[in-house]
């Protein structure tokens, strides 16, 4: 899979993600999540509720579009009065285009009550709608606005707390008003599409860091160079129960290379201490090349 941060981030480019993620997000709300109830949080969830709620009074309620624009509308203005232009330009058209999205894509149900399916599916096309969303410095408004401007005036919580308070809120009124199974489903759609988001921004390359404490650090790092073709930092350490001085050894390898790095090391020396974590991303030589946006 070859990341969207592998590309140069024109703005050009910028807009055709964002054209691109909308439509994408719109079509999972409006015929994935919307035929089957599920309330994801966000504004589009509470679009959800509001032509539920107001199906009683006229056939087929306030529809996904406008209610999203609507209530979208006023916290705009808000943030343009406090935060100023430059920081709603995107996010604006970002909204603009999802509400136009949902009122030209068709109404169409593509899981036929699958609940399973709903979630699954509908959580990885939202994940990746908003990841292209996100990478193009955008947002669709919704909670993540209102999480911001709320974060102007209680400074001790950061913004993903509040959305995550607000996203709660709108998920329970999911289940007073659809139910208990809905809801369910609808946290697995949420926990997917979270996942797939940060797949999206971060990609799917990771590596594996490794920190070897060995008295043979030299060979050590002489063998990970020549076998491996990867480069090695020593570090200067002192252990705390001996008060010894010793060189840690600090590298990089992806995950196929980490286990031929361990055999090796204790081929060498079968005391050697190997601590070994996950890197979620590695640019430079080697991996993963850096362009400029």
């Amino acid at each position: 899979m070859r990341r969207l941060s592998s590309y140069r981030r024109t703005p050009v480019f910028s807009y055709l993600v964002v054209i691109g993620g909308t439509g994408l997000l719109a079509f999972a709300i409006k015929c994935i999540f919307d035929p089957i109830s599920l309330v994801t949080g966000g504004f589009t969830g509470i679009s959800i509720l509001l032509k539920e709620l107001t199906g009683i009074f006229y056939e087929g309620g306030i529809p996904l579009w406008f209610a999203n624009l609507a209530l979208n509308i006023p916290f705009f203005l808000i943030a343009l009065k406090i935060k100023g232009k430059r920081f709603i330009g995107r996010t604006a058209i970002a909204t603009v285009l999802l509400s136009a999205w949902l009122y030209v894509i068709p109404e169409l149900d593509f899981v036929s009550g699958d609940y399973i399916l709903a979630a699954v599916f509908g959580g990885v096309l939202s994940g990746i709608s908003m990841g292209m969303i996100l990478w193009a410095n955008a947002t669709t408004g919704g909670t993540e606005m209102v999480a911001i401007l709320i974060q102007c005036r209680l400074k001790h919580y950061s913004v993903a707390q509040i959305m995550q308070v607000l996203d709660g809120m709108v998920v329970l009124t999911g289940l007073y008003v659809f139910g208990l199974r809905p809801s369910m489903y609808a946290i697995v759609a949420i926990f997917i599409a979270s996942k797939v988001t940060d797949t999206i921004l971060e990609g799917m390359k990771f590596s594996k860091a490794a920190y070897i404490i060995t008295e043979k650090y030299e060979e050590a790092s002489r063998v990970i160079m020549e076998e491996l073709d990867r480069g090695v930092t020593g570090l200067e350490a002192r252990g705390m129960y001996s008060g010894e001085k010793k060189c840690m050894l600090y590298c990089v390898v992806s995950k196929k290379q980490i286990v031929l790095l361990k055999e090796l090391i204790y081929q060498i020396d079968q005391n050697a201490f190997v601590i070994v974590g996950d890197v979620r991303e590695v640019l430079g030589e080697g991996f993963i090349e850096y362009r400029g946006h």
